[in-house]
């Protein structure tokens, strides 16, 4: 059996910016990714809210940050995690087992989908997830987005004032966004909300998302669609406490159980965005440099 001093589960924005803290400290890390470097980055085709850079690419930040970490000689397992055993401080994987003395859990979360034929495949093309990362890659075109809650009514207010037209696509007869913002969307000219529908399929054209089909059989044509009905997290695989699916921490950003921490979209907390995905990086790899009597 393998053993590391601290094991990190998820190579996202969190869980790559507590590496190269951990590493720079002088720590043995084992990085653990079952899908690709930099999880929801790569979803992510244009940034321009994240300091330091006027914009730049998900892929491209990701890439960034990648380079980073593999400059401080880290150990990579691209493996799925099939369990882990949190009394023993074991993983597993198919190729074998992993003791840590401290575990970072950074395996974020991952949108919700309509469940629609294809659906993963035109993600990045047509079918976004965050209005303020691509809105401006769709200025002064039609948009449509899905959902009812605050966060669609907060996209498609951001839209509206970049885009041509946007239609809010509800499932319900009534928004169910904070009354503010709902009445300030009734009053920007160029939205219009379609209650009481589903969106049932995506029109293509060329490998891209042209539009949209409705229950009542309504075409709606646009150039892209922003899904805005929720998230889950990847928190399945660990017995920590929880709220709505979402990992439970203190103010060190450890969770209830000891040595055992959390970071990025994993967290349950109020705001989720890539700086302070870093933010909560930095305070778990400094809890654990300072339990290491590492000077920091």
């Amino acid at each position: 059996m393998v053993e590391y001093n601290t094991i990190v589960i998820g190579s996202g924005i969190a869980g790559m910016s507590a590496c190269i803290y951990l590493r720079r400290a002088g720590i043995k890390t084992l990085v653990i990714e079952g899908d690709v470097i930099g999880g929801q980055l790569n979803k992510i085709s244009m940034i321009e809210n994240y300091p330091g850079y006027v914009e730049v690419s998900g892929s491209d930040l990701m890439m960034n940050i990648f380079n980073q970490v593999s400059s401080y000689d880290t150990d990579y397992l691209y493996e799925s995690v099939n369990r882990v055993d949190l009394d023993k401080r074991v993983v597993f994987t198919d190729s074998g087992k992993y003791r840590y003395k401290y575990l970072v859990i950074a395996t974020g979360r991952r949108n919700r989908l309509l469940g629609l034929d294809k659906e993963e495949e035109f993600i990045g093309k047509g079918i976004s997830f965050c209005a303020s990362c691509d809105g401006n890659l769709y200025k002064n075109r039609d948009v449509v987005v899905v959902g009812g809650a605050n966060s669609a009514v907060s996209e498609a207010l951001y839209l509206a004032g970049i885009c041509k037209r946007v239609y809010l696509v509800y499932r319900k007869g009534e928004l169910r966004g904070e009354d503010i913002l709902c009445k300030r969307l009734s009053s920007k000219d160029n939205v219009e909300v379609i209650y009481n529908s589903n969106v049932v399929k995506y029109i293509t054209d060329n490998e891209v998302v042209k539009g949209v089909e409705l229950d009542s059989g309504k075409v709606i044509n646009c150039e892209c669609v922003f899904l805005a009905i929720g998230y889950i997290p990847n928190g399945e695989l660990f017995d920590v406490d929880k709220k709505d699916g979402y990992i439970i921490v203190d103010n060190n950003f450890m969770t209830s159980v000891r040595d055992v921490y959390a970071c990025g979209d994993i967290v349950y907390k109020n705001v989720y965005q890539l700086s302070t995905a870093v933010g909560d990086a930095v305070n778990v790899a400094s809890a654990i440099i300072r339990d290491n009597g590492v000077r920091e």
